[in-house]
């Protein structure tokens, strides 16, 4: 198949048009990857955004690009989000449960950021992944100065706490939609500073 001219060919400024197609693209594709995760035929991505699969493919040559560019984009809104509402709590302890709750239920609207989060939460290197990380050190950090986090709680612990409750999100949500906060109130309690019985050594922990 032949590849047409790129919009921004010999260093013109991208049509209106194109920039057009390109957010309808963009937009329909944060639809269907919440819907059916990072799986989706990008043929129902051209579909929903009214585009032709020679636009789809001028502006995301590649499935992956575009994959990356819609996860990217609502991954960061989702981090920043749970920041603010983090910043916003008084309450450390508060401060943790309104940010997993937040966070979970965003989950249960998204279903390729889950996809996303499980496969590489332990990379440092990814921005998103980054955002969400210093979130959690936050966190961290202000419940355990509080004296509310059990000693030896780590910021791994909650970000991979949150890969695992996102994934009982999924499983969950549309045949027992109360039952992942069930196991959320669970996993809170467990990190309370008053559940005395000591935790496995620094050797489990992931950097």
């Amino acid at each position: 198949m032949a590849v047409a001219e790129p919009d921004n060919a010999a260093g013109r400024a991208p049509r209106v048009d194109a920039i057009r197609n390109r957010e309808a693209i963009v937009r329909a594709a944060a639809e269907v990857l919440a819907e059916q995760g990072a799986a989706v035929d990008v043929r129902e991505i051209a579909r929903r955004s009214g585009v032709g699969m020679g636009t789809l493919y001028r502006h995301f040559p590649k499935k992956e690009d575009l994959v990356q560019t819609v996860l990217r984009q609502d991954f960061s809104r989702w981090a920043e989000s749970a920041r603010q509402a983090a910043i916003a709590a008084e309450d450390p302890w508060a401060a943790i449960a309104d940010f997993y709750e937040q966070a979970l239920t965003g989950y249960a609207r998204h279903r390729a950021i889950v996809e996303n989060l499980a496969l590489t939460w332990s990379d440092p290197d990814l921005e998103g992944i980054q955002q969400l990380r210093l979130v959690i050190e936050e966190l961290c950090a202000r419940a355990q100065a509080a004296g509310l986090l059990r000693p030896g709680v780590t910021t791994d612990d909650l970000l991979l706490l949150l890969v695992s409750l996102g994934h009982a999100v999924q499983v969950t949500d549309e045949c027992r939609p109360r039952m992942w906060r069930r196991l959320l109130h669970i996993s809170l309690d467990g990190l309370r500073a008053d559940r005395g019985e000591p935790l496995p050594g620094d050797d489990v922990s992931v950097h």
